[in-house]
């Protein structure tokens, strides 16, 4: 039988493992408002920055769950913000891959970047949203002494979405780099859009880090829908090596990676990507034409 001691987690969590989540996330959060500053890329505060400063607040209530673990604050607040924060995160891929996609040719890609920022920055908000009401749902009724289940069903149905996003998204930008690498074109181009350009050797490594950010952000999303999916009290949610691993060692990882992979660095500050904002919407018949 559980520890009625451990009932909230089915576990206590491992304390230096909670100062260590603490410490990193603040390590590559800080590290991530500089470049920031420094780039004068300010997306990023609302995106890599955020996610690190709500990662820490999560890390910090299960820091306190580890001191007390009968106490259902910090459970709550655990909870909420773990599930919420790589969505900033995976907003910050979107964004830099449209950049990528202005750089290398539009006319490679399924949608124009414009509209490929727009359509998933949307996604993201909805899931987050979703993600949002469910976990505020589940808080509520936890302290009330109810099953949190209706409110973590709504939680699974925001990241199952998320899931979704981020899958097309990936399929998308696979697609893109085929048409780049074989030069396929997905619809027609102008006399200047005929010869492909170069692949310049810091796109090249801004691409690996969104593809290794991309996988780390699929293997968690994985985890949390299996992890909702199994329950409150399942074997999934109530193993501790689980969330360490597939939750915040895998967003950690994508936030160091770009922490040294930097969009700043490789695609150049903020005058840099101004410089590149010359396509308007495109009108919408122009969007999808198949080769």
């Amino acid at each position: 039988m559980r520890d009625p001691s451990t009932h909230l987690y089915g576990y206590v969590p491992t304390e230096w493992i909670c100062i260590l989540f603490v410490v990193l996330f603040s390590l590559s959060t800080l590290v991530h408002l500089c470049q920031a500053v420094h780039s004068r890329l300010w997306w990023l505060l609302p995106t890599t920055v955020l996610c690190g400063i709500t990662e820490i607040i999560g890390w910090s209530g299960r820091l306190w769950s580890s001191k007390n673990p009968t106490n259902l604050n910090p459970f709550l607040m655990q909870i909420s913000t773990t599930i919420i924060a790589p969505t900033m995160l995976i907003a910050a891929s979107f964004i830099v891959l449209g950049q990528i996609i202005r750089r290398l040719g539009q006319q490679y890609s399924r949608l124009s970047a414009w509209w490929y920022t727009i359509i998933f920055i949307s996604c993201d908000i909805i899931a987050l949203v979703i993600q949002a009401v469910g976990g505020a749902k589940a808080s509520i009724a936890a302290q009330n002494g109810d099953n949190p289940s209706s409110g973590g069903n709504v939680m699974l149905g925001g990241i199952a979405f998320q899931l979704a996003a981020v899958c097309v998204y990936l399929a998308f930008a696979s697609e893109f780099l085929v048409r780049y690498f074989r030069d396929r074109p997905v619809r027609a181009v102008s006399a200047m859009e005929t010869k492909r350009p170069a692949l310049a050797a810091a796109v090249r490594l801004m691409l690996l880090a969104l593809a290794l950010d991309g996988v780390l952000i699929l293997i968690r999303s994985i985890y949390r829908t299996i992890e909702l999916s199994d329950g409150w009290t399942g074997r999934i949610i109530t193993t501790q090596v689980y969330f360490n691993a597939l939750d915040g060692g895998a967003i950690l990882l994508a936030l160091f990676t770009l922490n040294v992979f930097h969009p700043g660095r490789l695609l150049g500050k903020a005058h840099t990507w101004a410089g590149r904002e010359k396509c308007a919407a495109p009108s919408a018949s122009s969007q999808v034409t198949a080769v």
